[in-house]
C-alpha cells in the first residue's frame, strides 16, 4: 500500500473555508436541480470539445454559448446570499437565469445585425446592454464576492464621470447608453479577449484536467516523485516540489495545487521533522511554480499568447527555463533547510523504486506528452487538449482501479464544467474593466504615470508594477490581476526598452505574488490549514521559500536571452549563469551551503549572486568565480573538521 494512502488530512473544515476563497461550489442542490445543472455542464463540455477537435463554430456561438451556460449554471448553483442554505434556486434565481438566456441569446442571434447598427443602436440594444452589464456584475458578486465586483463598478463610475477626475486620469466621459453598448455589444467588453481566450483554450484544458484526475494520472504525479525523492535529505518536502511541478503544469490554480498535493505531502513533512509552519509554507511555495510551468501555465499563458500575437508553443519555450529555475530555487532552499535541521529522508523500504514505478505507470504521462508533441507539430492548443483528453479515457483502461466507463466519463464532464464556473464568473467584470480602459484611454495615461513616478528608471518602474500586482491580487483572481496590470503597465515597460514578450512575462510572474505574500496569500493559508499552523507565520515562511518570484522578473527585463532573444551562445551562457546564481541566491537567503555561512561568506555570496544575474559576460564569470570560491572554502572547512574528529571516531 502507498504511503500516500495512509496520510490523513488535518484541519479539514478549516481547509474547506480557505479553499472556498479560491474555488466556490455554491449551494448543495436538490437532485432535480443538480441533474439540471449537470446536463448543462455536460452539454458545455461536448459543445467545446466538438469545437476544439472536430469543427469550430462561428464567433457568436463560440463565445456566446459559454457565457450563456455559465451564467445560468451560476444563478442556479450560487445563492443570492452566501449564507443561504436552500437546496433549490429561488424564484429570483430562476428569473435571473432566464434573463441571462434572453440577454446573451439576444447578443448571439443579433450578432451580425449589431455589427451593422454599430454607433446607431436601437432602444432594445441599449436596454439589453444595460441589463447584460448588471447581470454580469451579479454573476461576479455571487461567485467571487464584492472585491472584484466593486472594482467593476468603480470602472463604470470612472467611465461616466471622466471629466470630473483628477487631471492625469481625466477623460471626456461617456453617457450610460454609450458605456453599456460598448461594454456589452462589442467584442471589447464582456465578450472580449478574456472570453475568447477562455473558450478557445482555458476551459478545454480545465476539462482535460478533470479527465486527467479521473483516469488516475494525478496519483502517478504523487507516487513517482515519492519514489524519486522520498529517501533523500528532507525527502517529503522535495517530493512536494516534484509533485507540484507535475500537477501544477496541468492545474489552473496554485491553491488547487496546494490542496491536491499538500494533503499528502504536508503531513509527511511534519512526520519527517519539519516544523508545522515550514511544512505548510513549502507546499504553496512549490505550488505557484506550476503557474509558470508548461505545457499549460494556467490561463495566463494563453492570454499572453493572444495579447502578444505569439504562438503558444513559443510562450512555452520561453517559460520553461525560468519555471525550472523557480523549482530549483525552492528545491535547493528545502535541501539547505533540511541540512540545517538534520532532517533525514523517509523510510520507504516497502515502497517500489522510482524506476519500478515508472516502468509500471509510465503510460500515465502520455497525455502531457501528446499535448507537447501536437503543439510542437503546429496543432492548436485546443486540438492538442482534445486528443489528450481522449487519451485519458484510453489510458484509464490499462489500470483496473481507474477504468473510465460511461459513469466515470459523465462524472469527469460534470466536474470539469463546474470547475470552469469560477473563472467564467470573471468574464463579465473583467470585460467591463478592460473595456473601460480601452474606451477611456487610461492605459496610455497609466503608462505615463508609471514612467513619471519612476523618473524613467526601469528598476523603479518594475518595483511599482510589482506593488500594483500585489495590491490588485489581494482582491481579484491572479488571472484577472495579470490581464488588468498587463493592459495598464506593459506599454510603460515597452516604452522603457523592454521587449513586448518580456514585459508580459514580468507582469505574469508578479501576478502570482499575492498567493504567497502576506497579508492575503490564500495559497499559504491553505497550506497552513492542512498543517495546522499559524497562517500569518506560514505566509511569511512561504514568501521566504518563494523569493525567486521577485527576482526572475528583473532577469526578464535586463537579460534579453531569458526570452530567447540572442545567439545560442548568449542564451546558453545566461542560462548557466542564472542557474549558478539561483543556487547562490538560495544559499545566500538561507545562510547555508555545505555548512552555515559566515558573515564574510554571506557577503561574497550576495555579490556573486548579483553578478551572476547581471547582463554582462564578464560579470557572470566573476560572479561564478566568487560562488565557486565560497563552495571550495566550505568544502575545505568540512574536510578539516572531519579530519579533526576522525581519531575520536576511530577510538
Amino acid at each position: 500500500m502507498s504511503v500516500v494512502k495512509e496520510v490523513d488530512i488535518e484541519k479539514n473544515e478549516e481547509l474547506k473555508k480557505i479553499q472556498a476563497k479560491d474555488s466556490k461550489f455554491g449551494r448543495r442542490l436538490s437532485p432535480f436541480w443538480f441533474t439540471f445543472v449537470s446536463i448543462l455542464g455536460v452539454a458545455m463540455v461536448l459543445f467545446y470539445m466538438y469545437s476544439a477537435g472536430v469543427q469550430p463554430f462561428s464567433d457568436q456561438y463560440h463565445r456566446g454559448v459559454y457565457v450563456l451556460l455559465t451564467y445560468v449554471m451560476i444563478f442556479i448553483s450560487f445563492p443570492f446570499w452566501s449564507r443561504s442554505n436552500h437546496s433549490r434556486p429561488t424564484v429570483v434565481d430562476v428569473g435571473l437565469a432566464l434573463t441571462s438566456v434572453f440577454v446573451v441569446g439576444y447578443w448571439i442571434l443579433e450578432f451580425e445585425n449589431l455589427a451593422y447598427r454599430m454607433g446607431a443602436e436601437n432602444q432594445m440594444d441599449i436596454w439589453v446592454s444595460m441589463v447584460g452589464i448588471a447581470i454580469s456584475l451579479e454573476v461576479s458578486r455571487r461567485v467571487l464576492g464584492w472585491s472584484i465586483t466593486i472594482g467593476g463598478l468603480l470602472f463604470l463610475v470612472y467611465g461616466y464621470f471622466g471629466p470630473y477626475m483628477p487631471g492625469i486620469i481625466a477623460h471626456r466621459g461617456f453617457d450610460i447608453e454609450r458605456l453599456a453598448t460598448f461594454l456589452y455589444l462589442t467584442q471589447d467588453g464582456v465578450f472580449g479577449i478574456m472570453c475568447n481566450v477562455l473558450v478557445t483554450y482555458v476551459i478545454i484544458f480545465i476539462f482535460f484536467g478533470a479527465f486527467l484526475q479521473q483516469s488516475g494520472v494525478g496519483r502517478f504525479f504523487i507516487d513517482w516523485p515519492l519514489a524519486l525523492a522520498g529517501k533523500s535529505i528532507g525527502g517529503p518536502a522535495k517530493v512536494s516540489v516534484v509533485a507540484s511541478g507535475f500537477f501544477g503544469s496541468v492545474s489552473g490554480s496554485a491553491i488547487a495545487n496546494t490542496v491536491s498535493t499538500g494533503s499528502f505531502t504536508i503531513p509527511l513533512m511534519k512526520r519527517a521533522g519539519f516544523r508545522p509552519h515550514v511544512a505548510g509554507a513549502i507546499e504553496p511555495a512549490a505550488s505557484i511554480g506550476g503557474m509558470f510551468m508548461p505545457p499549460i501555465m494556467g490561463a495566463g499563458g494563453f492570454l499572453m499568447a493572444e495579447m502578444t500575437n505569439t504562438p503558444y508553443v513559443t510562450i512555452m519555450a520561453i517559460a520553461i527555463f525560468p519555471a525550472l529555475l523557480y523549482f530549483l530555487s525552492v528545491f535547493v532552499m528545502i535541501h539547505f533547510e533540511a541540512k540545517k535541521l538534520n532532517i533525514r529522508g523517509m523510510d520507504l523500504e516497502d515502497q517500489p523504486r522510482a524506476m519500478e514505478v515508472f516502468k509500471q505507470h509510465w503510460f500515465k504521462a502520455m497525455p502531457l506528452v501528446i499535448i507537447v508533441i501536437l503543439m510542437l507539430f503546429g496543432y492548436s492548443p485546443g486540438m492538442a487538449a482534445f486528443w489528450a483528453t481522449l487519451s485519458c479515457i484510453v489510458i484509464s483502461w490499462v489500470d483496473k482501479e481507474y477504468r473510465m466507463g460511461p459513469k466515470e466519463i459523465w462524472r469527469a464532464m460534470v466536474v470539469g464544467s463546474r470547475n470552469t464556473m469560477v473563472i467564467g464568473a470573471t468574464v463579465g467584470v473583467i470585460g467591463i474593466i478592460v473595456g473601460t480602459i480601452s474606451l477611456s484611454g487610461i492605459g496610455l495615461k497609466f503608462s505615463d504615470l508609471i514612467i513619471s513616478l519612476s523618473g524613467g528608471n526601469l528598476l523603479i518602474a518594475i518595483i511599482l508594477i510589482a506593488f500594483a500586482s500585489l495590491v490588485l491580487g489581494m482582491g481579484v483572481p491572479v488571472t484577472a490581476s495579470y490581464l488588468i496590470v498587463a493592459v495598464l503597465a506593459v506599454p510603460a515597460l515597452h516604452e522603457l526598452g523592454v521587449s513586448l514578450i518580456a514585459a508580459h512575462m514580468i507582469v505574469y510572474w508578479f501576478s502570482q505574488n499575492s498567493n504567497v505574500t502576506p497579508p492575503v496569500c490564500v495559497a499559504a493559508y491553505a497550506g497552513a490549514a492542512i498543517a495546522g499552523s499559524d497562517p500569518w507565520k506560514t505566509g511569511w515562511t512561504a514568501l521566504k521559500f518563494s523569493k525567486l518570484i521577485y527576482v526572475v522578473p528583473f532577469l526578464f527585463a535586463y537579460e534579453p536571452a531569458m526570452v530567447l532573444d540572442g545567439s545560442f551562445q548568449e542564451i546558453a551562457m545566461v542560462y548557466f549563469a542564472a542557474t549558478i546564481g539561483t543556487i547562490a541566491f538560495s544559499a545566500w537567503s538561507m545562510f547555508y551551503l555545505l555548512r552555515k555561512t559566515t558573515i564574510m561568506e554571506w557577503i561574497i555570496f550576495g555579490v556573486g549572486t548579483y553578478l551572476c544575474f547581471s547582463p554582462d559576460l564578464v560579470k557572470d564569470i566573476v560572479g561564478i568565480s566568487l560562488v565557486s570560491l565560497v563552495i571550495l572554502n566550505q568544502y575545505r572547512k568540512n574536510k578539516r573538521d572531519l579530519q579533526k574528529i576522525a581519531p575520536f571516531a576511530a577510538s
